[in-house]
């Protein structure tokens, strides 16, 4: 028996043997696309992410403690270890919550992973091609561990930065070249350190809602970085003892036992050119808001665009979603949000001032906006209902109704079943730059934008990424 457990293969081989075998030279040229457009989608989000007052306090706090390295972190050029470097880039990628999304089962926003290969890339002065592959290798095993939970973590009261720390060890391991074992050993560190509560996203939310996974990213680096030199964990962490199938087996969803589906996890993992790979699937935000936001808000904006209502006129706006979106955006604490945290987990709220404003970008979630007294009787204009109906369309689809009641009596609906961004109607390159321009141009300033742009756009072809990591810098104080 004892050496029966000892020969076990679990899932973190399996997982480890692909990863290290998978070359750049396997990876389709729509995969090198994607990465290369998610890379400029997510530094345009850190460019605006930098500005937040969450970011601002944490870089002040690792400045206090202390320390030097040789990874960059994005705007301010403070060097520090690749481990840091990883957090605090990845937590300036996440800070506005307008970085990528990916919704089957349960979320994830994959670009939460991708400072950590980033940071470990610039101290190994490792070319664009190697951030590439490890890109690709994060998007496709945290998409993969989304849609094998059944019905998703989320739904057993956890965040999905409790994958994230699974996926983040297998991308940064990559850049270090990190044997099977290794990278079975760095799994089961990361793992054992970061499960994640969904707390962080429920009710009242904040700071730390945007915070976890860059957390789980930094405990993949450092636990890729350990298991380098030898340090050990658990290589059953996932269907193993007392792993994360077995954690998770306890748990009752709607009178069915909760379960991990393996076959969508390991099937037909892609490892040639021909072969297709997740990172195309996954979406990007046109707002910056929460995910299941998008549809609700895109169909609003359009009826009231298409009917000419006055936003003096509107005497309620009902909205129809599935029902974790109601729970979640809906609940009463974001009819009263009192941080940009909460709002932008509001559908109370950002339909609101998407109906007074005309456009919801990031100057809707400043402070003073925030505050403001006179969004309250228009947030309570709005009615969020759980559809059951559009229950059977996702995840495959979004969907989301909007009724529009005016104060004369009369009603419009519209419906919208996939919002921009989403990969059937994905942004295009010039429109991810009208994002970028917009949330960097008062960082950067326009040309130190063109020059990211330019940089990041030729990703595959950089001789080191210390060429993208210093045009992420800000060289002189823009005006405000």
């Amino acid at each position: 028996m004892a050496h029966a457990a000892e020969s076990r293969r679990y899932l973190s081989h399996a997982l480890a043997e692909w990863a290290c075998g998978l070359r750049y030279e396997h990876l389709s040229a729509a995969a090198i696309e994607k990465a290369r457009l998610f890379w400029y989608d997510s530094l345009g989000c850190a460019l605006g992410g930098s500005r937040q007052d969450d970011a601002r306090i944490l870089l002040d706090h690792y400045r206090d403690m202390g320390g030097s390295g040789p990874s960059s972190c994005f705007v301010s050029g403070y060097k520090t270890n690749p481990v840091d470097a990883a957090f605090l880039n990845g937590h300036m990628i996440r800070a506005m919550d307008y970085n990528d999304i990916y919704w089957k089962a349960d979320p994830c926003h994959p670009s939460d992973i991708i400072s950590g290969p980033l940071a470990l890339c610039e101290w190994l002065n490792l070319p664009g091609r190697d951030l590439v592959l490890a890109t690709v290798i994060a998007y496709e095993i945290e998409m993969r561990l989304c849609e094998s939970g059944v019905p998703g973590v989320r739904e057993y009261g956890w965040h999905h930065a409790t994958l994230t720390a699974f996926a983040a060890p297998i991308a940064a391991g990559r850049v270090l070249n990190l044997t099977v074992d290794q990278m079975v050993q760095a799994i089961g560190i990361s793992a054992a350190r970061t499960f994640t509560p969904g707390a962080v996203t429920a009710g009242k939310l904040t700071h730390m809602k945007n915070t976890v996974d860059p957390w789980a990213t930094r405990m993949g680096v450092e636990s890729a970085l350990l298991a380098r030199r030898g340090f050990t964990g658990p290589e059953h962490m996932i269907d193993g003892k007392e792993g994360l199938y077995a954690v998770f087996s306890h748990v009752d969803y709607k009178g069915v036992k909760a379960r991990f589906d393996s076959e969508i996890l390991m099937a037909a993992l892609p490892r040639s050119a021909s072969d297709h790979y997740r990172i195309v699937d996954c979406g990007m935000k046109s707002f910056p808001i929460e995910a299941l936001s998008h549809a609700p808000l895109t169909a609003m904006m359009k009826c009231v665009r298409d009917n000419n209502i006055p936003a003096d006129r509107v005497a309620e706006i009902r909205v129809e979603v599935i029902a974790r979106a109601a729970d979640i955006l809906g609940d009463p604490a974001k009819y009263r949000p009192t941080s940009r945290e909460t709002a932008d987990h509001s559908l109370p709220y950002s339909l609101a001032v998407g109906l007074i404003d005309g456009m919801v970008t990031p100057l809707q979630f400043r402070e003073e906006r925030v505050h403001d007294p006179a969004l309250i009787p228009v947030m309570d204009k709005v009615k969020v209902v759980a559809n059951t109906e559009f229950e059977l369309l996702f995840p495959k689809f979004q969907p989301s109704r909007v009724t529009i009641t005016t104060t004369d009596g009369q009603s419009f609906a519209t419906r919208v079943d996939v919002p921009k961004g989403d990969p059937r109607d994905p942004m295009t390159a010039e429109e991810i730059g009208i994002k970028f321009h917009a949330l960097g141009r008062n960082v950067l300033g326009e040309s130190g934008c063109r020059r990211l742009a330019d940089t990041v756009l030729r990703l595959e072809t950089l001789d080191t990424v210390r060429e993208l990591t210093e045009a992420t810098v800000a060289t002189a104080r823009p005006s405000q």
